[in-house]
């Protein structure tokens, strides 16, 4: 059973990273499995805490050095590498933040990250350096140095003066972006108290129910993206505060997922819900029974196969929920789970939720409408954010009207038994979820309206039995321009220059005209009549096998 760590002597993550160094300071913090051609650490490796500290304080020397503090931003494009973590510790120790790159983002999404968090400086991989440069290059009115990530110089660009302050709980450690409803992804602002809470929630939340996290012991493997919420700040953050260790890949790799899980003693895993399906469709190998996995959680598995997934693998698949905003996360950890349906969690100590409708109003039991979190209120003055994000930077509107009435308002449809428990039921229209990635459907028609081709455009999800959903695109063309396969190639080709590749749409279909309302708005529901697979319509393209990553 797992004591966890008492939060309420740390001021910031590394202190609590202190903590852990001087109890274990010889156990595994990181581990790194081996993949031959990767092109960094190929044999795979182990840092216990007190290397992973020597490192962590190389860097606090370098930045104190230079003057970071409090007030800066430091973008990291480091991908899934061991790095991004000695950097998220040296940042809390000195009190300035990080700025997580999202590997796959193109020129335009990059200079728009820079751009709206004002990053002081990047630090890159040795490969990504000349596009961090390029970016640079395009925002002259503010320097922005370009380190290697790699071969860190001796001494760093100074940045402006930091604020006169103390690093402490409610200092700002990361600027996350996550893609909103609206367009251009907003960026979530993080401080070390959120990271603290987020990890005692995840901790205390599992071992509530049917499955077991014990201190010291625990090895977990997550492929996520050490830019996402998930793998970069909850997971570093609980094996800081249990004594565990994290195995980062370089990402998900299929066929030889048992091996791995086997090869480097794995005892938890994190998982999407193209993994399962995935791994599912593999030919049985030894490893796939003789490895150590207790337990894996994730969300949005296809409810037919989680019972034969636990069966086939001997593991138990927790299906939970959580958004960058709220850190905290539901988890179906008590019987019974409902694995048939797309049950996610219950009410717990540190994350309620209901159901309302589009008034505010909470709807009976049973009854699917608008899903909406806080932390759990018992007192006059009690904070009902008390843990979540800080804000949208820049975007205070946005955070008033997401925080409207006190509970953060999630955009996810979902329901509630009689039993307590939460099911998903869908998600906002505007979002799409591919792959575990969530695609603004504002932000490629924006990139698609650009086109002087375009006259009118919609975005919407379209199921997909791999990836969740995928991206599909209804395009009324300017008047004299012929809505073909050449134009959608052309327009596929703005839209991988524009965008991050998982973004573009996989599916595309030229129409006439699109419905609207009075005030000229697309009403998307309208499309498509009910039970209609678009994918299936006359004069559908089918352009989803342009959607490459462009870097492995």
């Amino acid at each position: 059973m797992s004591t966890i760590k008492d939060i309420s002597g740390f001021a910031t993550l590394h202190d609590a990273f202190l903590s852990a160094v001087a109890d274990w300071p010889d156990l595994s913090f990181i581990a790194v499995p081996a993949r031959a051609g990767r092109g960094y650490l190929e044999g795979g490796a182990e840092i216990s805490y007190a290397a992973a500290a020597a490192e962590v304080d190389r860097l606090i020397a370098l930045y104190r050095a230079a003057g970071y503090g409090p007030g800066h931003r430091v973008a990291l494009l480091l991908e899934n590498r061991p790095a991004h973590v000695m950097h998220l510790l040296a940042a809390s120790a000195l009190g300035f933040s990080i700025v997580p790159v999202n590997p796959d983002y193109t020129r335009d999404e990059m200079l728009y990250q820079m751009d709206h968090s004002d990053a002081d400086l990047a630090v890159a991989l040795p490969h990504r350096m000349a596009e961090l440069e390029a970016v640079a290059a395009l925002r002259p009115e503010k320097t922005l140095p370009v380190i290697d990530g790699e071969d860190l110089p001796g001494a760093l660009p100074i940045p402006p003066a930091p604020a006169v302050a103390e690093p402490g709980r409610d200092t700002e450690l990361a600027l996350l972006y996550t893609s909103g409803t609206t367009g251009r992804p907003k960026g979530c602002i993080l401080t070390n108290h959120a990271f603290l809470m987020t990890a005692v929630g995840y901790v205390e939340t599992v071992r509530g129910g049917c499955v077991a996290l014990e201190d010291t012991a625990e090895r977990f493997y997550n492929p996520l993206p050490l830019y996402h919420m998930n793998a970069g700040l909850l997971i570093p953050t609980v094996v800081i505060l249990t004594g565990n260790c994290q195995i980062i890949p370089d990402r998900f790799h299929a066929r030889t997922w048992w091996p791995d899980m086997v090869a480097t003693r794995a005892t938890v895993m994190h998982h999407l819900g193209i993994m399962p399906p995935a791994l599912m469709a593999l030919p049985p190998c030894p490893e796939e029974t003789q490895h150590s996995v207790r337990w894996s959680l994730g969300g949005g598995i296809e409810p037919s196969l989680h019972a034969p997934f636990e069966e086939r693998f001997g593991l138990t698949l927790i299906e939970g929920w959580a958004m960058t905003e709220t850190g905290r996360q539901f988890a179906a950890v008590a019987e019974p789970r409902h694995v048939e349906i797309r049950a996610f969690g219950r009410p717990n100590q540190f994350m309620e939720g209901k159901i309302v409708d589009d008034d505010d109003v909470e709807l009976p039991r049973g009854t699917p409408g608008h899903f909406v979190v806080r932390t759990p209120v018992e007192n006059p003055g009690d904070d009902p954010r008390d843990g979540f994000f800080s804000g949208y930077l820049k975007n205070e509107a946005a955070t008033e009207e997401a925080w409207r009435g006190g509970w953060f308002h999630t955009g996810d449809t979902v329901m509630q038994r009689d039993d307590d428990m939460f099911v998903f039921v869908d998600r906002s229209k505007n979002i799409i979820r591919r792959s575990g990635e969530n695609i603004a459907a504002a932000e490629v028609e924006a990139c698609l309206v650009g086109d002087d081709r375009v006259a009118t455009v919609a975005c919407l999800a379209v199921v997909d039995e791999m990836r969740d959903e995928e991206v599909m695109t209804c395009i009324v063309p300017v008047e004299g321009v012929a809505g073909d396969a050449a134009l959608a190639d052309a327009l596929m080709a703005h839209c991988l220059e524009k965008l991050a590749y998982y973004k573009a749409p996989g599916w595309w279909l030229f129409v006439d005209e699109l419905p609207t309302t009075g005030t000229q708005k697309v009403q998307k529901q309208r499309i498509f009549g009910d039970g209609v697979d678009p994918r299936k319509l006359a004069g559908v393209i089918d352009l989803r096998e342009r959607k490459k990553r462009q870097r492995d």
